[in-house]
């Protein structure tokens, strides 16, 4: 891995984005819930960081968050529809703010994170004893949602949230360092933290929660399954990395794959762009092929693996649609941008960075 500057590799103003959302066959659905639970989940929000200006909290509307629980969730009922949209509101906002955290900051949440998780009926955060900081008021958040999901969760779908949380802290405190370094990991490297990163992994455990599924370990270990959520993994993570990229470039971030790729194979921007556009249409059908190949453990056990892996399908689709409708990644223009696939970028920030110590 090498240091490189946020804007050392000239780009154009205009990119084309690849047309994902129709290599996707699979079926669009959306909770008949959706603008119940976008308004809970933003007010659960709203009242739980104070700290919260105009600025931030319209951005928090634009963001639909509910919106993206509604239509990756779309069968849950409200209880646990509830639970997976604040969970998603609780990860982009931590997204947000956390880039002005160092990796200490990072760890600070984890600690009490992972502790609420691992000892949910013993732990007491010092993060609900002593003065609120941005650390823990995330910790909070966390630690209040997490105690709804364990009445319900099956002891499987438990564990993994618990594995999967662990593994999305080693992950973003790796980030983290990256960041402050101005360091672009080598491809390989990338795709194995990104999938960390993302969030995603905890998604998947929340599927199982979600539709009150009893899955077995073994089963959830078997390969197939694991191919299919790591297809969706991709998927979902690399289409974000090119719907995210105007935003990130213009803040100066390189955490994504399109820098990684004009790093390591001397692209342009745009072939940089279908480059990982042809990397996401191959993780569609990567699912698709393994989606039809799904093997046998009985008539119940394959009930429940069924409906998990439509999760993972809704998940796809799901957020290739969301994409657009958030105020995120495109502002206003999402519609415009879907028809026309272009994206006119903004001025790229440069960021000078002062190295940090690995830990």
């Amino acid at each position: 891995m090498s240091p490189v500057s946020s804007n050392s590799i000239s780009a154009p103003a205009i990119v084309l984005l690849p047309d994902l959302v129709s290599h996707c066959k699979f079926d669009l659905h959306t909770n008949r819930n959706h603008k119940l639970v976008s308004v809970e989940s933003k007010r659960w929000i709203f009242n739980g960081d104070h700290d919260l200006d105009q600025a931030a909290r319209r951005a928090f509307h634009g963001l639909k968050a509910g919106k993206l629980a509604a239509m990756t969730y779309p069968n849950a009922g409200y209880p646990q529809l509830r639970a997976c949209s604040d969970f998603l509101s609780w990860l982009f906002h931590l997204d947000d703010l956390s880039d002005d955290m160092d990796d200490r900051g990072i760890d600070k949440v984890a600690n009490v994170v992972m502790n609420s998780i691992y000892h949910p009926h013993t732990y007491r955060s010092p993060a609900r004893l002593n003065r609120m900081t941005k650390e823990s008021v995330f910790s909070v958040f966390y630690y209040r949602l997490y105690k709804r999901i364990i009445r319900t969760a099956a002891p499987g779908t438990y564990q993994r949230l618990q594995e999967t949380m662990e593994l999305f802290f080693q992950a973003i405190h790796q980030q983290a360092l990256d960041r402050a370094n101005g360091t672009v990991p080598d491809l390989e490297s990338y795709i194995a933290l990104r999938r960390d990163t993302s969030g995603c992994k905890p998604c998947w455990a929340l599927i199982e929660y979600a539709h009150h599924l009893h899955i077995p370990d073994d089963v959830m270990d078997h390969p197939t399954i694991r191919s299919l959520g790591e297809a969706t993994n991709d998927l979902v993570t690399w289409s974000n990395d090119i719907f995210s990229y105007d935003m990130e470039q213009s803040k100066g971030h390189t955490h994504n794959m399109i820098n990684v790729i004009m790093h390591e194979q001397g692209l342009d921007l745009q072939d940089a762009v279908n480059a990982v556009g042809d990397l996401c249409k191959r993780a569609i059908d990567r699912f698709t092929h393994d989606r039809a190949n799904l093997p046998s453990w009985g008539p119940t056990i394959d009930a429940d693996v069924r409906v998990y892996v439509d999760g993972l399908a809704d998940w796809i689709v799901g957020s290739l649609h969301w994409s657009f409708e958030t105020e995120r990644y495109f502002g206003v223009a999402g519609k415009r941008v879907k028809a026309t696939r272009v994206v006119t970028l903004r001025p790229p920030k440069t960021v000078v960075r002062a190295p940090v110590r690995e830990t």
